[in-house]
């Protein structure tokens, strides 16, 4: 699943591409994604211009001139993919190129001067809704979601707080979507391992230190992957049409028994499994 880098960095293609275009037309080929597109989808969507299109946690976020915004999740394998009609030319802004098909095209946004925006997603579990602009802090997705981990919202103190309250292993509370948005699997490990922080360590036994090394760290990584397009481990194509290059500054996932990187560590990269997700880390300088 795409986490917080590869969808700012599918937003910011299309941004490029489609903000301040006017949607034409939409065909609408399977109703049936992770939730059913309503029927009166259409009617609010057709006609209206995108004005601004943000990010909260891993959410895409349309706004619509008609004070409507049109919430995206990608699920595990959706993507959005940019069409030139006359050249017929597709540009890859997201995850799972590799299983392509034209048959997965669930939606079609047209736009003039040949311009067409797919929402395509073999699994389906991704979705698209419509919400008021009025009534988005009330949105039951998105209500609940922590603070954005770039934004100044995500405060030290906040940190210390809700981690000395907290009796879970630090990883899995970093992926809590309700703690911090937008963090997985793969940054989760980053993050830990360049804050020197033991994975299944109890987050309440976190000391100020530590918690101070993890607030760099959150910050650190997500902000270099973004730079780097992303991690392409589904060849993920970065905002220019490029693969990822963040999977190659990999520390630690994917790692299991190579070398710590880690200057002056004489550790190896262990693997754990728990409630079906993989934890990477060194041993020796994580603890």
């Amino acid at each position: 699943m795409p986490e917080l880098p590869e969808v700012e960095v599918t937003r910011k293609t299309l941004l490029k591409f489609v903000e301040n275009k006017v949607i034409k037309n939409l065909i609408i080929n399977n109703y049936n994604l992770r939730f059913k597109i309503p029927s009166n989808f259409k009617k609010h969507v057709v006609g209206q211009r995108i004005i601004k299109i943000l990010r909260r946690s891993k959410y895409i976020l349309f706004f619509l001139q008609n004070n409507y915004v049109m919430i995206s999740h990608l699920g595990m394998s959706g993507k959005f993919l940019i069409q030139n009609k006359r050249s017929k030319e597709l540009l890859k802004t997201s995850f799972y190129y590799n299983d392509f098909s034209t048959k997965h095209n669930h939606l079609e946004f047209n736009f003039s001067k040949y311009l067409k925006m797919i929402y395509n997603d073999p699994r389906r579990f991704g979705f698209f809704i419509l919400e008021k602009l009025n009534g988005l802090s009330s949105n039951k997705f998105l209500k609940k979601l922590g603070p954005e981990p770039l934004s100044q919202d995500l405060k030290k103190e906040y940190l210390i707080e809700r981690i000395k309250k907290t009796k879970r292993n630090i990883k899995t509370l970093l992926m809590d979507q309700n703690f911090i948005s937008g963090i997985g699997n793969i940054y989760a490990s980053e993050i830990l391992y360049l804050a020197k922080i033991n994975p299944n360590k109890m987050s309440f036994k976190l000391s100020v230190a530590d918690v101070g090394r993890l607030y760099v760290a959150i910050r650190k990584i997500l902000k270099r992957a973004i730079l780097l397009g992303g991690s392409s481990i589904k060849d993920f194509y970065s905002s220019e049409g490029q693969k990822g290059k963040f999977q190659n500054e990999f520390k630690v996932y994917g790692r299991e028994n190579l070398k710590c990187s880690r200057t002056g560590c004489r550790g190896s990269i262990s693997r754990v499994v728990s409630l079906g997700r993989a934890s990477f880390f060194c041993k020796q300088c994580q603890n």
